[in-house]
């Protein structure tokens, strides 16, 4: 496993090791002594080519998210909405897929969104809070001020993401 720092504080790459033979392959995904933080909530997400789920985060009760493609290849974005962060309003962008087994940690702070670049995109995500649907956001994915370059420009969006924050908009009310 082989860790790789960026330049937002707390946002790393982890390269793993698959290991494949006639059965198939495994693969280790995440270390606490690596990440040194808990992951208290896992969830999957299966998405089709052309899917973008977010940009999302929470308000309170703000989630690191180790970000894992267990099938698939996806477009990873994560804006660093830390206030006083050097890199505040700015956007990491990374392709993680089966094929790389590369893996992104999210720090709490972070808008976090993907989009499915294959047939079939299955994520997973371990996360280092709960749920907490009360406190949900979400911003544009095409959001001007943001200045994500994306690959497509008709996305398959869900209705709630269809009705996301501008970026000014979610300032307002962090």
């Amino acid at each position: 496993m082989k860790i790789y720092k960026t330049k937002f504080e707390g946002l790393i790459i982890i390269k793993s090791n698959t290991f494949k033979d006639n059965r198939g392959f495994s693969r280790e995904i995440g270390k606490q002594k690596i990440i040194k933080q808990k992951m208290v909530f896992t969830f999957v997400s299966k998405s089709k080519k052309n899917v973008l789920r977010g940009l999302h985060t929470q308000i309170k009760n703000q989630q690191g998210k180790l970000i894992s493609v267990i099938k698939g290849k996806i477009l990873d974005i994560a804006v660093d909405c830390r206030i006083n962060s050097k890199t505040f309003g700015k956007h990491f962008k990374k392709e993680l897929s089966e094929k790389n087994s590369t893996s992104a940690y999210i720090p709490p702070g972070f808008i976090h969104g993907f989009l499915g670049l294959d047939d079939e995109n299955i994520v997973i995500y371990n996360c280092t809070n709960y749920r907490d649907k009360k406190n949900e956001k979400g911003i544009r994915w095409d959001d001007k001020d943001l200045n994500i370059k994306w690959p497509i420009k008709k996305p398959i969006l869900s209705k709630k993401d269809k009705n996301n924050f501008s970026f000014k908009e979610y300032l307002k009310i962090i």
